[in-house]
């Protein structure tokens, strides 16, 4: 139902019993009422089981009972449920009118009365009975609603004038603890790091026309237990500053827990699939790589290793016919194993630096930035070796980062820092270019993610466009693997 409409209610009904002025039924009818009559009480019963009614109005019955009687009948028949009851009575019998109350009746009226009168009389007894239904509807709700429904005063220190019993079960305090009380309100159960929230909630709900709010905080329960709760209310302002907060307040915590390990589940499984697409593509570029020395060994190495066998054979054929002749031929043969020698070695160096293994991290890093065309500071305060899986992983992040400022970049700088700290290695390379490099984009940082990754590490990228690039690396040394 939406703020301010309005609450549909059946067209009351009024049920006239014993033998009333006829003039009656017209006048009711003539303000609006839907009146129904019977002439003895005994006929009242089955009029109120057949439709209810909100108001009764007494007289006499036509069997000779007096208005007493018949007030005492209908009020023991739990048909009249919060039916307001009117007992017609003669002023000059001055203790008929005691004599009514006393036997049930909520209110009387004295003949000779006019219209007026009795319609005046008949609107305020349908007030009085739609008011005592509401209360009754309302304490149904109190005692039956899973929530503890309270009225806080704003304008008195956050003082509960109501609040209903369910609170113990949520708070571990009896509700009594709470009443007029201002060291035991709703604000002291809120979490101290959730009650700023609260306040500015209820602040923003007051600011705007008393707008309802809805609110998830957490509560410390009287053992200390942290629970959750959903609070539903809304701001209710009075004069002289007065503010009241009525609302109504629900344990969610077991489906707060439910929400935590679903979210721990989604998160889970996304990680699952990104560790899966990641070995994935690091097995994609484990193969291309094996594909480009396969085929540097093929058109390179493996080429001059041929030319060399073959020239051997020449050699051989040379020194059978003339073996002074073979001299010049043998220091060529010579200078083609160095430089096969050196080629191996140069493709070595792609696959895993020999610097890395035999020097450590800081002397591999030094010859990587010896190597880049643009000028290299390296600052680094490790003494020990690492794992070799931590320090291979963080050379070739150096090794790519300094590649790509070396083809993209654009700068005039780099700098290169190794540090040691509590989440384990960090490795940030940094230059002054054009910025807008990418983890995702094709320049091998995507594949540097996957490999930093591979040893739970993070690997960030940070290059805002004009305002150069970091690179940052964090690896975990705590079950690094040693091979």
């Amino acid at each position: 139902m939406a703020r301010g409409e309005a609450v549909r209610r059946r067209q009351a009904g009024v049920l006239v019993v014993g033998a009333a002025e006829p003039e009656i039924q017209s006048w009711l009818r003539a303000a609006g009422h839907l009146p129904r009559a019977v002439r003895r009480v005994s006929a009242a019963g089955a009029a109120l089981e057949a439709e209810p009614v909100d108001l009764v109005i007494v007289d006499r019955d036509s069997s000779g009972k007096d208005a007493p009687e018949v007030c005492r009948v209908l009020r023991d028949d739990p048909r009249l449920g919060d039916a307001w009851m009117l007992a017609i009575t003669v002023a000059a019998k001055g203790r008929m009118a005691d004599s009514v109350l006393n036997a049930g009746a909520d209110d009387y009226l004295h003949r000779p009365f006019t219209r007026a009168e009795l319609i005046a009389r008949t609107r305020a007894g349908l007030r009085a009975a739609q008011e005592r239904a509401n209360d009754r509807l309302l304490r149904t709700l109190m005692e039956n609603v899973p929530g503890a429904i309270y009225r806080s005063a704003w304008h008195a220190d956050h003082q509960l004038e109501m609040i209903t019993d369910e609170i113990e079960r949520i708070s571990g305090y009896p509700p009594h603890n709470f009443l007029s009380s201002t060291k035991r309100t709703i604000m002291t159960l809120v979490h101290p790091d959730d009650r700023a929230m609260v306040a500015e909630a209820v602040a923003r709900s007051s600011a705007h026309s008393e707008e309802p709010f809805e609110l998830e905080y957490r509560i410390v329960r009287a053992d200390g237990e942290v629970r959750w709760v959903l609070d539903r209310g809304q701001v209710v302002s009075g004069p002289g500053n007065r503010l009241w907060l009525d609302g109504a307040m629900f344990d969610i915590t077991e489906r707060k827990s439910a929400e935590e390990a679903a979210l721990r589940h989604q998160v889970e499984a996304a990680r699952t699939a990104e560790l899966r697409a990641s070995r994935s593509r690091i097995i994609e570029a484990a193969d291309k790589a094996r594909r480009k020395i396969e085929r540097d060994l093929h058109d390179g190495a493996q080429q001059r290793m041929v030319a060399l066998v073959l020239d051997v054979q020449v050699a051989k054929r040379r020194f059978a016919k003339d073996p002074t002749d073979i001299a010049p031929f043998l220091e060529k043969l010579g200078k083609d194993l160095q430089d096969a020698s050196a080629e191996l070695r140069e493709l070595a160096r792609g696959i895993h630096p020999a610097v890395l293994t035999e020097r450590g991290l800081t002397a591999a890093v030094g010859a990587v930035a010896a190597r880049c065309v643009v000028p290299v500071e390296v600052v680094h305060e490790l003494e020990e070796r690492l794992p070799p899986a931590v320090e291979a992983t963080a050379y070739f992040t150096v090794a790519e980062a300094l590649t790509n400022v070396a083809k993209y970049a654009e700068a005039t700088h780099a700098s290169v820092r190794l540090d040691r700290s509590d989440e384990g290695l960090v490795v940030e390379v940094r230059d002054d270019g054009i910025g807008g490099a990418s983890a995702d984009g094709g320049s091998g940082l995507s594949g540097l993610a996957d490999r930093v990754g591979a040893l739970d590490g993070t690997l960030t990228v940070e290059s805002p466009q004009g305002e150069g690039t970091l690179v940052r690396a964090v690896l975990p040394l705590n079950g690094a693997s040693g091979g």
